[in-house]
């Protein structure tokens, strides 16, 4: 083979292998370009979705170029959603699935997603989280896992692989080893889980056991060390893991995808063009690109770094190659797959509403007090959504509570705003309160000090107050609490549903 042939197919394995994102409502000129030069897939989110009709125009101009385009989406439901990013989630999240713990609701709830997804001509979304949420101040997992029982994530995982796949899109199990013992941020910097292979073999592993023998064909790997591997390489730049735990010891042969190469915990260390070639040298098949760095001349970048450590020695050719026959494997099945799921395009059967209903638990107290004998004053206490949740989406319970109940207030509080004193809780939250019912709604209070705070000032000063939390539940002074297990919008509904009618109680 001449020179000039080797390097062209040198880009095109080198672009076989990467799944970038990109900008806009339509598919820019260069992602058209790169889908023609061997291109294979893509990753859509909230950045390029506007409603399911335009993302199926978007897909079909995508797949004009290649009919097995893999196109990906991290749609997870519940809080971390991009198909619904303009409203919030129409469904509840894994924890409030987890919680009512009916694997039958799980697989319905998926097959609905996969409905949706599918009509939007979507083959591949980055869901399960098939994490088991074991530490509590965990800052990137908490109300993705389906909680904190290995049993309970593994049989949920299975439930929601196999309703997803029914309908025609691909799922990918994540992040393997497991992500929900960290108390770090992988998108920032390099978490640790420093257990050792009997507890990550009785806790972390189960889930993904649980994926492949349901027969998942994709898996994203984490960003995150597991010293009893490896002591020296993160997960997704690990032989021993992808390798000898992934492949050798679960059976895994399907598609090794990355967790998004751009990511603090890789790059801060090698940099997004070392960390991408490293990732494929340790076994990744597909390296999800563009959360964050979404522009041609990143992929411009990658691909020259694959080449470059091809024709230097650092990654075998072989492998770059082995690489994107998995990849092609993959499309053509989800190919298929996404055929055999056309008639099931129907969407809206509300079984979303029906499952955050059933993820809703009351205190005695809250039970008594309801329903609410006026129209409240609500008082929301948000923090900072972590980068995979990204733009925070519309969520919380006063919204749907003025809908119900006319003459509802509200206002929304920020931790930043309470340390800094631009917010005085008692001007926007108690004195319009007065002689009326007053609601307030925490996420993760107990992650959050200054929200705990503000919880146990605000009920020391209205022992009546409702307390609806929509995160993990955790422990405070409120007597009268709702917890909703997600701050996905179906669970703020269900929420105000309660709040309003005793008869959905």
């Amino acid at each position: 083979m001449s020179s000039s042939k080797h390097s062209s197919e040198l880009r095109r394995l080198a672009l076989s292998v990467l799944q970038p994102g990109f900008v806009g409502t339509e598919a820019p000129d260069w992602i058209l370009r790169d889908i023609g030069d061997g291109l294979a897939s893509v990753v859509l989110f909230s950045r390029n979705i506007v409603s399911t009709e335009q993302v199926a125009r978007l897909t079909a101009q995508l797949r004009a170029e290649n009919p097995d385009l893999i196109v990906a989406i991290d749609e997870e439901a519940g809080d971390v959603t991009r198909i619904e990013s303009a409203t919030g989630s129409s469904r509840p999240g894994n924890f409030a699935l987890g919680t009512v713990d009916d694997p039958a609701l799980t697989e319905a709830v998926a097959a609905d997603l996969g409905r949706q997804l599918r009509a939007a001509g979507v083959s591949l979304d980055y869901a399960p989280s098939a994490d088991v949420n074991s530490n509590p101040d965990n800052p990137i997992i908490g109300v993705r896992s389906f909680g904190s029982d290995p049993e309970v994530v593994s049989r949920h995982t299975t439930a929601w692989i196999r309703g997803l796949q029914s309908s025609g899109v691909a799922a990918c199990a994540k992040h393997f080893p497991g992500h929900g013992d960290v108390a770090v941020d992988s998108h920032h910097d390099l978490p640790a889980y420093p257990a050792g292979r009997d507890e990550i073999a009785a806790q972390a592993l189960p889930p993904f056991r649980a994926a492949v023998a349901a027969g998942v064909r994709a898996v994203m790997s984490g960003h995150l060390l597991v010293p009893a591997y490896d002591p020296d390489l993160p997960a997704t730049l690990s032989l021993r893991i992808l390798h000898g735990l992934l492949r050798e010891e679960l059976g895994f042969d399907g598609l090794v995808v990355s967790d998004a190469i751009e990511m603090g915990a890789v790059t801060r260390r090698y940099g997004i063009d070392g960390a991408t070639v490293k990732a494929v040298a340790a076994g990744v098949d597909a390296v999800c690109v563009g959360g964050e760095s979404a522009e041609e001349a990143t992929v411009a970048l990658l691909v020259k770094a694959l080449t470059a450590a091809v024709t230097g020695g650092e990654l075998a050719e072989e492998r770059l190659a082995g690489a994107a026959d998995r990849v092609r494997e993959f499309a053509r099945w989800s190919a298929g797959l996404r055929a055999a799921g056309a008639a099931q395009d129907s969407t809206g059967d509300g079984i979303g509403h029906v499952a955050a209903r059933r993820a809703l638990r009351l205190t005695g107290a809250a039970r008594a007090a309801l329903p609410l004998a006026a129209a409240p004053h609500v008082v929301e206490l948000a923090p900072v959504t972590n980068m995979a949740i990204g733009k925070e989406t519309p969520w919380g319970v006063a919204g749907p509570l003025a809908e119900r109940l006319p003459g509802t207030t509200s206002v929304r509080v920020r931790g930043q705003e309470l340390e800094e004193g631009t917010v005085a809780l008692e001007s926007c939250a108690l004195e319009p309160a007065v002689g009326r019912p007053l609601v307030i709604v925490a996420r993760d209070a107990a992650r959050h000090a200054w929200m705990s705070r503000a919880v146990t000032g605000l009920t020391a000063a209205r022992p009546d107050a409702i307390v609806v939390e929509m995160g993990l539940p955790g422990a405070t002074t409120a007597e009268a609490q709702i917890f909703t297990h997600g701050a996905s919008a179906a669970s703020g509904v269900a929420a105000a549903e309660v709040l309003t009618d005793t008869s959905a109680l």
